[in-house]
């Protein structure tokens, strides 16, 4: 049932849901309201523009690979499997990828005491990339969020210490696989090279 208000003609609706006659809305409030109402239109089309391409594209990437198994009764990438897809000229390569998402249960803030029992314990003798590394992992990125990327980047690092694995252990048990998420990627050739550069599908790209 909708129950959006009707908006009769010579009106606007403020954001408190009062009808307003356009007459007493000052000018600059109507250009406003114009660009962005416009502006977020666009972007709801071009959302659910992108939302029918990512649709359509791991559609016919699973046609594709289903066409080639069922040739060679074989199973080629699977459900989730990882593809790549390139043009017979060779000018696009199209990209099926699953990744890992990934959380932390409160096991995480024990690893953070462990780390900083290590550091405060080398004092001076602590290396000054590692206390970065581990100042920089644990503190949250602008948005608030784990810095994911740098907490398992802390599991590369190779130190004989007691103290220090056991941290690492903490770390470990801390992370959480709570499923995949499934990306496209296309791509297209530079010209007259082998490399191939990606086409940005979202704004923060462009």
């Amino acid at each position: 049932m909708n129950t959006a208000m009707h908006i009769p003609d010579g009106f606007m609706k403020n954001a408190q849901g009062h009808l307003v006659p356009e007459a007493l809305v000052r000018e600059q409030d109507k250009l406003r309201d114009q660009v962005v109402t416009d502006l977020a239109m666009q972007a709801i089309h071009i959302h659910e523009a992108l939302s029918a391409f990512k649709r359509k594209a791991l559609a016919d990437i699973a046609d594709t690979i289903q066409i080639a198994a069922d040739k060679w009764e074989v199973d080629l990438g699977g459900k989730k499997g990882n593809i790549s897809l390139t043009s017979y000229n060779g000018e696009f390569k199209v990209q099926r990828v699953y990744a890992e998402r990934i959380t932390f249960s409160e096991e995480l803030e024990a690893a953070k005491e462990l780390f900083g029992r290590c550091l405060d314990r080398w004092t001076e003798k602590a290396d000054n990339n590692i206390r970065a590394l581990i100042d920089r992992a644990f503190r949250p990125n602008n948005s608030g969020q784990i810095r994911t990327a740098e907490l398992l980047g802390l599991l590369r690092l190779e130190i004989d210490d007691a103290e220090w694995q056991t941290a690492i252990e903490a770390l470990q048990a801390s992370i959480n696989v709570s499923g995949s998420t499934v990306y496209v990627r296309v791509y297209k050739r530079i010209p007259d090279t082998d490399k191939y550069q990606l086409i940005p599908l979202d704004l923060a790209s462009v």
